[in-house]
């Protein structure tokens, strides 16, 4: 398979930029196993761009730049085991069309269903639930192929090897697949509805630990809600407050038997069909994974700075809960944690803003998600990430010459 002339690629809300010399879309992974080969005849760095959402460098690349939207598909399901094989490049809505086709779900999922599998899973993606990991703490094996073209099958018989790949930024080699534990088709029960912060904050364990899901965003000003697309909840009758400004806007979610139903700021149907929210790309999000004992100290501490410090950065802080995972360099290593994420806007210079959110939850040693802004450099992964060494030591390992790392996964993970 010959490389295609590459050029200019950017992420989907255009922060993120690089110019490739090269650019190849294979369909299968013995044309990409061909693609991996050839570049490393020819020396070039190798990174796959996924479907874009990463506000991070992690897909720069000068050399060859794949594309895996067309290696998608389910490729196996095993009812009897819980599990289902997809391609690497398969969208995550894709994937819960077809398993609700066959009677399953998946165990957990985020609010964007556009992302390409591999990449989601594997750089920390994750939905909300006090006892729920992220995605990847359901990959249960990969097949990856490496530098020199050899395909390496990781099927949890190594466990640290699986723990390494979990959360793992593309930088051990390209995933044509991944077999993931799904779990049967669930249901899921919706409500919304608003509360004033303080209310929030005196629910918030009880909330965490009533329901499957819980998770709210915290809306400085009225023009907030709209810039995250965020329904009107002031006329739920789950809500305690009418005001407009400083609320947070709330969601639980709980599995049900119920039939399937749709009102206002309530529904109840297949769970994948819930998960998703609807963002238009005007944003770039910070997000922190911080463990969940400081959760409600480290989000007033963001607030406070909002309201008197960054009055013009009225983006939504989002706040949602994951449970901790053995994963080596997912943000919830052996950490149950709540993740804090906020958003500076186009035509705004947000960058002291988000120096500031950083350095308020840096306090309490949290994590970043791989895929969302922050500030970490070498020192801080090698504190933060008890594993990280052995990370680096496995990466040089499968990829010696660095094939799949650019500057930016250099500096983090090299």
């Amino acid at each position: 398979m010959e490389f295609e002339k590459g050029g200019i690629w950017r992420n989907w809300v255009g922060n993120q930029y690089c110019v490739s010399q090269y650019k190849a879309a294979p369909q299968t992974e013995a044309e990409l196993i061909e693609l991996v080969r050839e570049a490393d005849r020819r020396d070039l760095g190798v990174r796959v761009s996924g479907s874009g959402h990463s506000f991070t460098p992690v897909v720069g690349t000068s050399g060859l730049l794949l594309s895996l939207a067309d290696l998608r598909g389910v490729r196996a399901i095993d009812h009897g085991r819980k599990q289902v094989t997809v391609a690497g490049g398969t969208r995550i809505n894709e994937l819960g069309k077809a398993l609700k086709a066959e009677g399953l779900s998946l165990i957990n999922q985020g609010d964007i269903d556009s992302q390409a599998v591999a990449g989601a899973f594997t750089t920390g993606t994750h939905g909300t639930g006090l006892k729920l990991g992220n995605l990847a703490s359901s990959i249960a094996g990969m097949r990856i192929v490496k530098a020199d073209g050899e395909v390496l099958d990781i099927d949890g018989s190594d466990e640290d090897l699986l723990h390494a790949a979990q959360v793992s930024v593309g930088t051990l080699g390209i995933i044509s697949a991944m077999t993931l534990n799904v779990t049967e088709a669930y249901n899921l029960h919706e409500k919304l509805w608003r509360d004033d912060f303080e209310t929030c904050m005196e629910r918030h364990d009880e909330l965490a630990a009533q329901h499957r899901h819980f998770g709210f965003f915290w809306c400085p000003t009225p023009e907030s809600r709209h810039l995250y697309c965020l329904a009107d909840t002031s006329d739920s009758p789950f809500s305690s407050t009418r005001a407009q400004a400083d609320i947070c806007e709330m969601k639980v979610m709980d599995i049900s038997d119920a039939a399937p139903m749709e009102r206002p700021f309530e529904k109840i149907a297949y769970s994948s069909d819930v998960y998703p929210i609807e963002y238009v790309p005007n944003f770039v999000e910070l997000e922190y994974a911080v463990p969940v004992e400081h959760g409600k100290a480290a989000v007033r501490a963001v607030r406070e700075l909002m309201l008197n410090k960054h009055t013009n950065c009225i983006y939504p802080i989002e706040y949602r809960f994951t449970a901790g995972d053995p994963a080596w360099m997912s943000p919830f290593h052996h950490q149950d944690s709540i993740t804090l994420s906020v958003s500076g806007g186009p035509g705004i210079d947000y960058w002291d803003y988000l120096r500031d959110v950083d350095q308020i939850l840096r306090r309490y040693n949290s994590r970043p998600h791989w895929g969302k802004m922050h500030f970490l450099d070498t020192e801080d992964v090698t504190r933060l990430y008890p594993r990280a060494d052995d990370f680096r030591a496995l990466r040089r390992r499968l990829d010696p010459k660095g094939r799949f790392l650019n500057d930016h996964l250099r500096m983090l993970l090299g």
